[in-house]
């Protein structure tokens, strides 16, 4: 076992009694005598880098099985299956070589389905604790991109924190403040920071407690790697300008990369995301519940909110009581969905 002070820094869980939780992992501890636990800290092309302690990472190979194309075909392994950054695994030396030798259970995972024609899952990160769902306050605020978002992080395990930045540089923050509070559910803080302000970051702080893990998503120039430098106090991560006309971002940050907080959280950075395909596992009638609860009071059961008559959903548009985006949103996403769920549920019977 590594030292268990040393893990607790990086992230390893505690029990009730604040020591180092072994009772869930016990098993897959037990089948490997001579492994050691570690973390995955970074995830490239070609492989991974593990920590086992704030300042001891190295480069790790991948199980040969891992190796092999990502495939749901019997025997595959599918890419969700595979570590992601956050993820606790076992490691082993063999000579020259340290290898992972098991992936431990997470307890959250967020993830997406990646861009292409076919199916295929996308990890994002691991055993995270809260998602910082990060969106300029300029010309890319996007309140429909941040109810996808929301849509991804819903039922992973993990909360949702929305984080506005560039709150300097806006006009009307409390509006902007109360368009993502009404859309969001009431178990979703939203904070309107200055990312490159340490007392206005701090705000914060009640999600970046000791022994908690956050990852920071966003569309590229959202202000993530900015984020991510104040709250590390140094510029670890490169940062750019946005384009002036419409406040888009280039690709600083090339792979996702987890890093120690001084205040004794971990915080996992991503590169930008612009496509955003659900896996098929959300929930949409949780993500849209006012529009839901409407649909209760419709006049036909099977009502499809479009053209029928006593529809309490259009009701509510024409009283100004919804907004028609957020309708048109709920409808998309719940195709989106439904094609993914059937996409996978035609993998998984292969």
């Amino acid at each position: 076992m590594s030292d268990p002070r040393a893990l607790q820094v990086i992230g390893w869980p505690l029990d009730e009694q604040g020591r180092p939780a072994v009772t869930q992992w016990r098993e897959c501890l037990q089948d490997h005598p001579g492994a050691r636990p570690a973390r995955v800290v970074e995830q490239h092309r070609s492989g991974y880098v593990v920590a086992d302690g704030p300042e001891n990472s190295f480069p790790v190979e991948s199980p040969p099985e891992w190796q092999r194309p990502p495939s749901y075909r019997k025997g595959g392994i599918p890419p969700e299956a595979r570590a992601a950054v956050g993820d606790w695994v076992l490691v082993e030396r063999s000579g020259d070589v340290i290898q992972i030798v098991a992936l431990l259970p997470r307890h959250s995972a967020i993830k997406r389905a990646a861009a292409g024609e076919h199916y295929r899952q996308q990890l994002i990160a691991a055993n995270v604790d809260t998602v910082f769902v990060v969106c300029g306050l300029d010309a890319d605020f996007n309140p429909r991109r941040i109810e996808r978002y929301l849509l991804l992080v819903k039922g992973s395990g993990a909360q949702a924190v929305v984080v506005l930045t560039k709150a300097d540089r806006a006009g009307d923050v409390p509006g902007a403040v109360a368009t993502i509070a009404g859309l969001a559910s009431a178990d979703i803080p939203v904070r309107a920071i200055n990312a490159r302000d340490p007392d206005s970051v701090a705000a914060l702080r009640p999600w970046l407690q000791p022994g908690r893990t956050v990852v920071v998503v966003g569309s590229s120039g959202a202000g993530k790697s900015t984020l991510t430098n104040t709250l590390l106090g140094s510029d670890r991560m490169k940062t750019a300008e946005v384009r002036q006309t419409d406040s888009r971002g280039r690709h600083t940050t090339t792979h996702r990369a987890l890093f120690p907080l001084p205040g004794g959280a971990c915080l996992i950075d991503t590169p930008g995301m612009r496509e955003l395909k659900p896996t098929g596992e959300e929930d949409v009638a949780d993500n849209f519940a006012d529009i839901e609860a409407l649909t209760l009071a419709c006049r036909f059961r099977d009502c499809r909110h479009l053209k029928e008559p006593g529809c309490a959903v259009l009701a509510a548009v024409t009283a100004g009581e919804l907004d028609p985006q957020r309708l048109a949103n709920y409808r998309k996403l719940g195709g989106e969905v439904a094609g993914a769920a059937a996409s996978l549920a035609g993998r998984r019977g292969q």
